[in-house]
């Protein structure tokens, strides 16, 4: 098959996911958004299952392509640029990252439901725990697992509500400011560490 025609295929689903949702995700929807004629992703995914699966691995594989890039940089060497980095990172939600976060939690919502889908997302998860509890070894805090895990979490709880864009919830949580947000959970993990400007 077409792989560049088979990426574009699953890019529209990954559109169509997020903007319309689960109950959206049709072949018919697909084909509109990718600008090819009817019947072409029924041809490359014969089913809903599988214009699933696709989503998933494509959200995978973005997944990787960006923590490569940001593996190419230089870690956080204190608590600051950690703080700064969070901050980006919940930042790029509402951003550049809005239409694969969406399509990902409704990934996640099929995955209750679909235990194979469930471990296709599951590197995406895994893998968030793991470099972001590098990134505060390197950023010199008294890190364990818990508590590196509970920063993780954070993140992750924020994530639809920085999507639903809710004013009133993003004040009452404090992500109307990602970088004091971030400043305030490392606080508030580790407070023995001390802020930078303590």
């Amino acid at each position: 098959m077409n792989q560049e025609r088979r990426d574009r295929l699953r890019d529209a689903a990954m559109a169509v996911l997020a903007e319309a949702g689960g109950r959206g995700l049709t072949h018919r929807a697909v084909d509109s958004g990718a600008d090819v004629p009817p019947g072409t992703a029924k041809n490359y995914f014969p089913t809903r299952d599988a214009l699933l699966r696709a989503v998933a691995e494509r959200c995978l594989e973005q997944y990787r392509e960006l923590a490569a890039r940001s593996a190419g940089g230089p870690p956080p060497a204190d608590r600051e640029a950690l703080t700064a980095m969070l901050g980006a990172l919940l930042a790029d939600v509402a951003g550049p990252g809005r239409s694969r976060l969406l399509a990902y939690l409704e990934l996640q919502a099929e995955a209750a439901r679909r235990p194979w889908l469930s471990a296709v997302l599951d590197p995406i998860a895994a893998a968030d725990f793991a470099g972001l509890e590098a990134a505060q070894l390197a950023a010199g805090l008294p890190v364990t697992r818990e508590r590196a895990a509970t920063v993780t979490l954070a993140l992750h709880a924020a994530i639809p509500h920085l999507l639903a864009d809710g004013p009133a919830t993003l004040a009452a949580a404090g992500l109307d400011d990602p970088v004091r947000f971030a400043r305030n959970l490392l606080a508030a993990v580790y407070p023995e560490a001390g802020a930078a400007g303590d």
